[in-house]
């Protein structure tokens, strides 16, 4: 029976990934209000038996206490380690005969629980899904067992360079933010957590104050404003207090963190731009040319192409709710790490002094463009979708407008935002290794 009801849910999968790839340039959402006042953003797909609910709560690991750093993310992994009469087994068992997917995932701005199930099934999992939210059991085996999990995880991240480098810079650039520590704790603190702060930590994050709510499949608003209730009617008003801004600490130069590895690795980064900044196409498309475009990017043209220094480089926009960064990575041999680090360097200043050409823009503008639509490729990345739009306090038809943004985009534009942002003698380079010709530096 359970692997019947399995097979449905893939099938039902299956179509709904075929079903929504097509056709995702108009999707039509509309905003739903509970009885109970939560809101939801809904896409109707009723031609499937299927639903996919995205559910996220702002603030995430960040919402830590003082002392408890990893509380939140430890909690997060427990939520489906038994709830309300069910224990772990008997959670999983419930949650594999009704056919259901749930996900519960962490990170330094929120907390995410995914859920996909069947029309016929939905009251059962919406059940379920409320126990796991609402009555989390947090027994002490559980605890003990999922501890245990994420204490491996941190001593394998004590061995890898390039865990190694994120966290230095993470620290250097936030400092006593949480974002200058990684949001799963370290082994000290992880050891040292308790039952009573799982309760704690679980309190600081669920409340109706932070919550976003993301809806694709088979039900109408008249149906899905009573879901809501009934799933998170029960949820506080608010939650812990958000913390404020992260000032970016980190200048330029360079850090060398010794490891014995005949590899180095860099993460490199100075401040960055916020996702609700006019200009932040402008950098967007900006950082397609530099470092973000694959083969096509000057960073692995300079750099991987022409001197065969690393297997790949990258550069990334990283904005954050309380911090914007502008990062990137790269690998290379000792003996070469100190030329790929040049390289960028001169790429950096080059792109700052003089923007890109026409035909990189376009050709950026292009991929961005065209790679857009191929992120709704099925009910529950749209519920994603959905979910980050309300976050970032975009307009609801703003799938409808986002690629205009795009090509609204000038060549005066990219080098103008070039200019400002990119920051050449504030560019700080944590190089985990043994670097030849590479000595620790900050920039006056």
């Amino acid at each position: 029976m359970i692997r019947f009801a399995m097979t449905r849910l893939m099938g039902a999968l299956f179509v709904a990934l075929v079903v929504t790839l097509p056709a995702r340039a108009e999707v039509k959402i509309e905003e739903v209000v509970s009885p109970g006042g939560i809101t939801a953003w809904l896409v109707q797909e009723p031609s499937i038996p299927f639903m996919a609910l995205e559910l996220r709560f702002r603030g995430g690991a960040s919402l830590d206490a003082p002392g408890k750093r990893g509380a939140i993310n430890l909690m997060t992994g427990l939520l489906e380690e038994g709830a309300g009469d069910l224990d772990a087994r008997a959670f999983a068992r419930e949650l594999e005969g009704l056919a259901a997917s749930f996900g519960y995932d962490i990170g330094n701005d929120a907390l995410s629980v995914s859920a996909s199930f069947l029309t016929e099934n939905r009251a059962e999992a919406v059940e379920l899904l409320r126990k796991s939210i609402i009555e989390p059991r947090f027994d002490e085996a559980a605890l003990e067992r999922v501890r245990e999990q994420v204490l491996t995880g941190l001593r394998s991240d004590a061995k890898d360079p390039a865990k190694i480098a994120r966290a230095t810079f993470d620290a250097m650039a936030y400092g006593e933010h949480p974002y200058g520590s990684q949001y799963r704790g370290t082994i000290d603190s992880v050891t040292a957590l308790t039952r009573a702060d799982m309760l704690d930590a679980h309190g600081a994050v669920f409340a109706k104050d932070r919550l976003y709510v993301g809806v694709v499949g088979d039900i109408t608003p008249a149906e899905l404003g009573p879901l809501l209730d009934t799933l998170l009617g029960p949820l506080p008003d608010a939650g812990a207090a958000q913390p404020g801004p992260a000032e970016i600490q980190i200048k330029g130069g360079t850090t060398v963190v010794p490891f014995d590895t005949p590899q180095s690795v860099a993460v490199f980064g100075q401040r960055g731009i916020e996702q609700d900044d006019p200009d932040f196409f402008a950098a967007r498309v900006l950082n397609q040319v530099l470092g973000a475009g694959g083969f096509e990017s000057r960073l692995m043209t300079e750099v991987r192409e022409k001197r065969g220094l690393t297997y790949g480089v990258s550069s990334f926009l990283i904005p954050q709710d309380h911090a914007a960064t502008l990062q990137g990575q790269v690998a290379s041999a000792n003996d070469r790490i100190a030329e790929a680090v040049s390289v960028i360097r001169d790429e950096w200043a080059r792109a700052a002094a003089e923007g890109v050409t026409q035909a990189e823009l376009d050709a950026a503008k292009t991929f961005v463009t065209g790679a857009y639509p191929l992120r709704f490729n099925g009910n529950a990345p749209i519920a994603r979708i959905m979910v980050g739009m309300q976050m970032l306090g975009l307009p609801i038809d703003y799938i409808a407008t986002r690629n205009e943004k795009v090509e609204a985009v000038t060549l005066a534009d990219v080098k103008r935002i070039a200019a400002e942002l990119l920051d050449p003698e504030g560019l700080h380079f944590v190089v985990v290794g043994q670097p030849e010709d590479l000595e620790n530096s900050v920039a006056n």
